[in-house]
């Protein structure tokens, strides 16, 4: 009985060792959010600016992108897709406005036999010149674009049948002219253009399966001049 009564005056005499040794607890730190200085009229100005220059960079990234995706890697002209667009702007501006234009399809005679036999840089040499070529004959305000492969279109502008047929037979003529030496031959290209007139009844689809058509008609009355 002695020992319990001790025992438990000695555990009631007991102190915490941090209060017997004269150690502080450490402070609690304290959870109200810090108090942070009003921005001034002078750092919203600076955000503000920043923001404008970000998104005009983001701007200029994302017209570059497109124009990369309407524009052909090889010739720096427009591609299908680029063509079809300016295409379909042309025609818009044609029904506001009563303009007039004509649609030409041209398609290369003879890349594919210059590329079997000269190889694909061959080709390219040629798919060069003749843009060079097309764009020599129209002007500043006209469109080049090429549809694909050996397929070029042209969109002129403020032309009659009349004139776009003949400016038509001037742009295989200018092909025609155009010669090339690959492996010590002499060789070449030649085209054959069809035409569409563009009016208030146009459409894209429409406009270009009829200057398809008549391109693969001028090709069949080509061959058969050379052959007979």
């Amino acid at each position: 009985m002695k020992k319990k009564t001790r025992a438990a005056a000695s555990r009631a005499g007991k102190r915490p060792k941090s209060a017997a040794s004269g150690q502080k607890s450490a402070p609690r730190r304290s959870s109200a959010p810090t108090s942070r200085p009003p921005a001034t009229s002078n750092d919203t100005k600076t955000t503000i600016r920043r923001l404008k220059a970000q998104l005009a960079q983001t701007q200029a990234q994302i017209e570059e992108l497109q124009a990369s995706a309407d524009t052909d890697f090889l010739l720096g002209i427009p591609n299908r897709r680029g063509f079809e667009r300016e295409l379909h702007r042309a025609i818009a501006y044609i029904k506001r406005y009563r303009a007039s234009g004509a649609l030409v399809v041209l398609d290369v005679d003879r890349l594919k036999p210059i590329n079997d036999a000269f190889g694909h840089a061959a080709g390219d040499q040629v798919l060069k010149a003749i843009v060079a070529a097309l764009l020599a004959q129209v002007r500043a305000s006209d469109v080049v674009g090429r549809l694909g492969g050996d397929e070029f279109a042209l969109l002129l502008w403020n032309l009659s049948e009349t004139d776009a047929r003949a400016k038509a037979a001037a742009l295989e003529e200018a092909i025609d002219r155009l010669t090339f030496v690959f492996a010590g031959r002499t060789i070449t290209a030649g085209a054959s253009a069809g035409v569409s007139v563009l009016d208030t009844h146009s459409e894209v689809s429409r406009a270009l399966e009829a200057a398809d058509s008549a391109m693969y008609v001028r090709k069949a009355l080509r061959r058969h001049e050379v052959n007979s």
